[in-house]
């Protein structure tokens, strides 16, 4: 998927997290944004990958794409790290759903992700697409939709 639509994808789960959650929605986005981009550090050419290259190309190297940071052993690392060092439910809880949020969204693709690495398996859904496909703008459009819909519902937590 492009990086658009694992914005909006963030976005999307992030706020609908933060509806069942209880937890601020605008900190929640803004975290399930940032999640929603981090597990393709070990791709150059993607958003976060362009603003870290160096972090980026060590990764790949040591890695490849769509391997370590794609997995769920990644998620419990990142778990971890923010349970050790970041005091804030939202930001933990966003990050979180952001990042898998971009797992889901991977493994509607062709090439899937290894999900269970160092198991070298390929994990996807039986129904995939190409990145960049007519499927995915439907994708991003139905997410765009979804972060709307919670995003409307959000404003309660403020009024």
């Amino acid at each position: 998927m492009t990086g658009k639509t694992h914005i909006v994808g963030g976005i999307a789960a992030s706020l609908a997290y933060a509806q069942i959650g209880n937890h601020d929605p605008l900190i929640m986005l803004g975290a399930g944004i940032i999640g929603a981009l981090l597990p393709d550090i070990c791709h150059g050419g993607s958003k976060i990958g362009r603003k870290l290259p160096l972090l980026s190309k060590l990764i790949n190297m040591l890695f490849g794409h769509r391997t370590l940071t794609h997995s769920l052993l990644f998620l419990v690392i990142v778990a971890w790290l923010l349970n050790s060092f970041i005091p804030n439910e939202a930001v933990k809880a966003g990050i979180l759903a952001g990042m898998v949020s971009h797992y889901l969204l991977d493994m509607a693709t062709k090439n899937g992700i290894k999900l269970l690495f160092p198991i070298q398996m390929t994990v996807r859904f039986p129904l995939t697409t190409k990145t960049g496909s007519k499927v995915e703008s439907i994708v991003f459009s139905l997410l765009t939709l979804v972060s709307f819909y919670y995003g409307f519902e959000s404003l309660g937590y403020y009024l």
